[in-house]
């Protein structure tokens, strides 16, 4: 039962971690594609929020969930699956720190500019191309250690 608990929870934050970072790029993204300044304005600042909320938790359940059911499962460290899946989580998270970074002085940036009616500084601009980047890599390398826990191939 304790192994069955631990997937659970490894199942749970994992959905959390990936739908929260899938849905707030999506809305992000689409917002600023409006530059609607006070639109984009609430929408990072949620952004950001759901980030701390969700995502943060989440990546710390991750790896400790994961190496609890290695241990309970008596798999091998060694593992191929589970050497690309570390490998994977970590290229996701050398992408995301940097985007939480981003995120936080966009939202700054945005919230000045909507509180004094102006336009959002170019740097704003630089900072979502680098976003945008960021996240490529980041969603692909998850989609690939879902299927890698899943399927566990040898």
């Amino acid at each position: 039962m304790e192994y069955l608990a631990i997937k659970w929870a490894h199942i749970l934050s994992a959905t959390l971690m990936f739908g929260t970072g899938f849905g707030t790029a999506f809305y992000m993204f689409f917002v600023n594609r409006t530059r609607n300044v006070q639109a984009i304005a609430v929408v990072t600042r949620l952004v950001a929020r759901a980030d701390w909320w969700f995502t943060t938790p989440s990546v710390i359940v991750q790896p400790l969930s994961g190496f609890w059911m290695i241990h309970l499962g008596g798999f091998a460290l060694s593992s191929r699956w589970i050497v690309w899946s570390f490998a994977l989580y970590l290229l996701a998270g050398a992408c995301w720190l940097p985007v939480v970074w981003l995120q936080l002085k966009m939202r700054d940036m945005a919230a000045h500019a909507a509180a004094n009616g102006a336009q959002l500084p170019a740097r704003y601009w630089r900072y979502e191309k680098i976003w945008t980047a960021l996240g490529f890599p980041a969603f692909i390398g998850l989609l690939v250690v879902y299927w890698l826990m899943v399927h566990k191939p040898a």
